[in-house]
């Protein structure tokens, strides 16, 4: 049993660079609900106004939300860590994600040993749009000399993989990669479009998206690459963010505003998926998105580029609709290829939905997740 753990319930503090329904949320939450009861999570949020991923995590686990926690943003002076570290004093095991939370690992780093801090786990999911293109060299650094005392560092995709080995010089028996899971068999099920804030007519087909309305996801592109699919055709876009008025001024801008949707978020991906007939994505950065593999679970093509591992999650009967990162027109032209193919679209998404079933369900990441922590607290739960 871990050096750290004390009686009672196991103690997991979660360091966040937001708690926004985004992938790496959902997939906290999803894990947070699978441990249950005989677990409490404290969450901190780098952005404490983006907290919509609360609403999805069960009644029984047990959790809180503290609301004196310092600070993950700022300059990392040896105060500001300092303050930092003794926040993270109780626990019996730490984990954090992404670079908004990097200032966590940095003082877990620099006063673990001398407050005697529990361990640390981080998680890469990938980059917002300031590391979209390209990685910043200082930010590479930071992680470097940040992740040196990391019990492991936790990555979703091989691209993530490479860029922690090659940038951020990690060593390969500190990395673990988990691929990303979902419950496949919900993703399965009929649709319920009482769930979602859209009707879908008779003789409508459905080029839809599940995603945060940011920059990095360049959603007004994928308003251009829809805007010549045939009439019956409509886009619907589903998520929040601070890209709504840009898609909506696309669309008056390509002329298929009345085509074009935004019913908002919804709690329940799994209840509205099934409603589309072609999943899309225009994004600038991704590494193993969630909505993918959703998708595919659903029985859905993919019209994305090919950013991060989406050209590996994909069957490889959908290979040739993962098109060049950043062209318009070619994904334009597998949206347009998929919508003028019924058979087609059903073939791909057979395919898609065994490769999701076989590889990506739930109960394997769980269990993978499970072992890791557990490994590193030294107890079961």
């Amino acid at each position: 049993m871990s050096a750290f753990r004390k009686a009672g319930p196991v103690r997991i503090l979660h360091c966040h660079s937001t708690f926004s329904a985004g992938g790496k949320e959902r997939r906290a939450v999803t894990l947070m609900n699978a441990f249950g009861p005989s677990v409490e999570h404290t969450i901190v949020s780098g952005m404490p106004d983006q907290m919509d991923a609360k609403a999805l995590i069960d009644r029984r686990v047990r959790v809180i939300f503290p609301d004196d926690f310092p600070s993950l943003s700022g300059s990392p002076t040896p105060g500001r860590l300092v303050t930092i570290a003794r926040a993270l004093e109780g626990y019996d095991l730490i984990l954090s994600y992404n670079w908004g939370a990097m200032d966590v690992v940095m003082a877990h780093t620099m006063f673990a040993q001398p407050f005697g801090l529990a361990p640390l786990i981080h998680h890469e999911d990938g980059f917002n749009e300031d590391e979209a293109d390209q990685l910043k060299a200082s930010r590479n650094w930071y992680r470097r000399a940040a992740l040196w005392r990391t019990e492991r560092l936790v990555v979703p995709s091989a691209t993530l993989e490479a860029i922690a080995l090659t940038k951020w010089k990690q060593p390969h028996g500190r990395i673990a990669r988990i691929a990303n899971g979902i419950d496949t068999a919900a993703f399965a099920k009929r649709p319920q479009p009482a769930g979602l804030r859209a009707v879908k007519r008779d003789g409508e087909r459905w080029v839809g998206t599940l995603a945060g309305l940011r920059p990095v996801k360049q959603l007004p592109r994928l308003v251009e690459a829809f805007k010549d699919l045939p009439e019956n055709w409509h886009l619907v876009i589903v998520g929040e963010g601070p890209e709504m008025s840009a898609i909506r001024e696309a669309a008056t801008r390509f002329e298929v505003d009345h085509r074009v949707h935004l019913p908002g978020a919804v709690a329940d991906p799994a209840s509205v998926i099934g409603l589309f007939d072609i999943f899309a994505l225009a994004s600038r950065s991704e590494q193993f998105p969630l909505s993918v593999v959703e998708a595919m679970a659903a029985g859905l093509p993919i019209a994305a580029p090919k950013v991060g591992d989406i050209a590996r999650i994909v069957a490889p009967e959908n290979a040739d609709h993962i098109t060049p990162a950043g062209d318009v027109a070619a994904l334009a032209g597998a949206l347009e290829e998929l919508a003028d193919d019924d058979e087609g679209r059903a073939q791909i998404g057979t395919a898609n939905q065994a490769r999701a079933r076989e590889r990506y369900d739930v109960a394997t990441m769980i269990d993978r997740y499970r072992t890791l922590y557990a490994g590193v607290l030294g107890c079961e739960f």
